[in-house]
């Protein structure tokens, strides 16, 4: 069996740094926010090269964060919109609405799978005030198009990175630092992944960093006193520790993913399955590689017969779950489209040259 990702395999090398990392941690008696926690996050943000990284408990409390400290800054009020994606994880809409404010849904673009950017600027209202692309699958959202809109009708950008970590644009510029402030999720399966939940804001904006810090601790700076009605959501110590050691393999790693997508696409040739767009840049990780086919429970079925793991990311839209009822009137056909027929295929950086070749061969003979 050739399984979708295999995580012991990704996390084997760093196995033996981990226990030692383990027993540091056990020894020092220190842990909630303790220096680990404070060493990654300087080595997160100088990854990004951003000013700013904040440790949290999660991708989703991540995006929420922001959106909380925007409003103890007077940037976003309760009731405001942000313009979101359809095509998306549901945790993106959940945190937008978890901070009192109104999902409006955007139509994807079904080459990329993000945006529709023609869509977009005719979703801009007065009621508008920022908006949140998703790096979907680990591919960069067209973020040069969206500044241009971001700065034409003032609204801020909010990167949602959890699947992007180490992608970059074309002037060097990574994920986590191409607009106004950035969440990551942590969770294990991704690109960076802890040994649990895990997640960070990055940001270069001093006064959000500062409102986030607190609002990740119970609203509070100093022990016992409290500015805001914040939330618990801290990065764990040990995952933070964890995080600090994968940290500089993240690049090796992502290289890694991006010579088996060119691989993939370079040899899987069968009219059958719509291969993702790829221009050879570094503004896709490959968290996951994404193709389509027409009749999806029959190449399933095929893959399934042929020991080829898989997963399906996502099959029901989010205007289509019962969690958002006030969206299922809605129609976004491209979008619905993509759910019914995205098939992620196996991708890690640990796949050898053998399995790759085995996954190729099963698809060119479907």
């Amino acid at each position: 069996m050739i399984p979708f990702l295999d995580l012991h395999g990704v996390n084997q090398e760093f196995e033996a740094s981990f226990k030692k990392e383990f027993q540091q941690f056990l020894d020092s008696g220190y842990y909630v926010l303790g220096n680990q926690v404070k060493t990654f996050e300087n080595d997160f943000a100088k990854f990004c090269n951003a000013n700013y990284c904040i440790g949290v408990g999660n991708g989703l409390d991540a995006l929420r964060l922001i959106l909380e400290g925007y409003k103890t800054l007077h940037k976003i009020n309760v009731g405001d919109e942000v313009l979101v994606a359809a095509n998306t994880f549901i945790a993106t809409i959940i945190a937008i609405k978890q901070a009192g404010l109104v999902p409006v849904l955007v139509e994807a673009e079904e080459d990329t799978f993000n945006f529709d950017l023609k869509v977009l600027e005719s979703k801009i209202s007065a009621k508008t005030k920022a908006i949140m692309p998703v790096h979907l699958y680990g591919q960069l959202a067209p973020m040069k198009a969206l500044k241009v809109l971001a700065t034409k009708y003032n609204l801020l950008l909010i990167e949602d990175a959890a699947q992007a970590h180490g992608a970059m644009n074309e002037e060097g510029k990574r994920a986590g630092n191409l607009g106004d402030a950035a969440g990551f999720s942590f969770y294990p399966s991704k690109n960076l992944g802890a040994l649990g939940d895990g997640g960070a804001v990055t940001t270069n904006n001093e006064a959000l960093a500062t409102a986030i810090k607190k609002l990740r601790n119970y609203g509070s700076s100093k022990k016992y006193e409290h500015e805001f009605l914040g939330i618990n959501s801290r990065l764990d110590e040990i995952q933070a520790a964890f995080l600090k050691l994968k940290l500089p393999s993240l690049d090796k790693h992502n290289r890694a993913r991006q010579a088996i997508a060119k691989t993939y696409l370079a040899n899987i040739k069968n009219q059958k399955i719509k291969l993702p767009k790829y221009n050879d840049s570094k503004n896709h990780v490959f968290h996951l590689f994404v193709v389509q086919v027409e009749d999806r429970s029959t190449f399933t079925d095929y893959l399934e017969a042929n020991n080829i793991g898989y997963l399906i990311h996502y099959p029901i839209a989010p205007h289509h779950q019962s969690a958002l009822p006030e969206y299922q009137s809605l129609s976004f056909p491209v979008t619905e489209k993509i759910h019914k027929q995205v098939i992620s295929l196996p991708m890690s950086p640990v796949m050898t040259e053998q399995q790759v070749r085995r996954v190729i061969k099963v698809l060119n003979e479907y």
